[in-house]
């Protein structure tokens, strides 16, 4: 509920194992390509994502490889983005870039990451202007909105991934808080890496309890 915000913290297993270099993101990607297709119970989903050879082979439940995301940035694309908003990306958002320059599923309330053209300020964006707009009507949002004038929005859906610049660890990586508007709460992470790898380990806990 707006007004009512919280900000809680990550898994440390989700901090461990998160990607950082391009090869890291690519297999990392691969797996979670993997795991979102096994929670792909939708058959129009399926249909929507894979083509009739893949279908066919996940039907005699053969190994169905799926690449949800885009190909690689390259690396004057990322600079280009970085010198449009005046900051240089944290590690592990560059290696994402560089290893899929976007993607296009998320087993969430976000939509899919932006491709790093399309990265912008939270307060630029439209939806972002909206709800910035919303919290500031409202006393006691104060931290809550600086917090969004000040942060790059990664993606965005029903929900945002937002990284902000101003608090930075000793590995260079930015905080990272996924923000759902309907509830008022943000989530904190490290780093834009850690927060994507912890959607990764909810779905695949969803995907735990659908075999029990």
């Amino acid at each position: 509920m707006t007004g009512m915000s919280e900000t809680t913290g990550p898994e440390e297993n989700a901090v461990a194992a998160a990607p950082t270099t391009p090869q890291e993101w690519r297999g990392f990607l691969e797996r979670y390509g993997e795991q979102y297709l096994k929670n792909a119970a939708d058959e129009d989903e399926l249909d929507d994502l894979l083509d009739e050879d893949q279908l066919d082979a996940l039907e005699r439940e053969e190994r169905v490889e799926l690449w949800l995301g885009e190909a690689p940035a390259r690396e004057e694309a990322v600079a280009a983005s970085e010198e449009r908003l005046g900051v240089r990306f944290p590690p592990t958002l560059r290696g994402f870039f560089l290893a899929s320059d976007g993607w296009t599923h998320l087993d969430t309330w976000v939509d899919g990451v932006h491709p790093c053209g399309r990265v912008s300020w939270m307060r630029d964006s439209d939806a972002g202007r909206r709800v910035i707009e919303t919290y500031a009507s409202i006393p006691g949002n104060e931290d809550d909105v600086q917090l969004f004038r000040r942060s790059l929005e990664i993606a965005r859906g029903e929900d945002f991934w937002l990284l902000d610049p101003t608090d930075v660890g000793p590995d260079g990586e930015w905080a990272a808080y996924e923000f759902a508007p309907k509830y008022g709460d943000t989530t904190k992470y490290p780093s834009f890496s850690a927060l994507f790898y912890s959607e990764y380990e909810s779905m695949d806990d969803d995907g735990d309890d659908d075999e029990d």
